[in-house]
């Protein structure tokens, strides 16, 4: 994770944020939440700060996606 401390409140909240949605996830939260978790330790090391800027963009298309089910 990139020493931006606003960055990382970004990814912080988005997890925080898809947890909440997953507990409605039509498969069980059971099923949403590992996923989400491999999902954000696969990036955990990542530094580039677009990439991360890429990530949470693209957790947000995640989170719009779940709000539509």
């Amino acid at each position: 994770m990139s020493s931006n401390p606003q960055l990382r409140r970004q990814v912080i909240n988005i997890y925080k944020e898809l947890l909440y949605l997953g507990r409605e996830y039509p498969l069980g939260f059971d099923y949403f939440r590992p996923r989400l978790h491999k999902a954000f330790i696969s990036k955990a090391g990542e530094r580039d700060e677009d990439k991360i800027r890429q990530g949470i963009a693209q957790a947000e298309y995640v989170k719009k996606e779940i709000e539509a089910l």
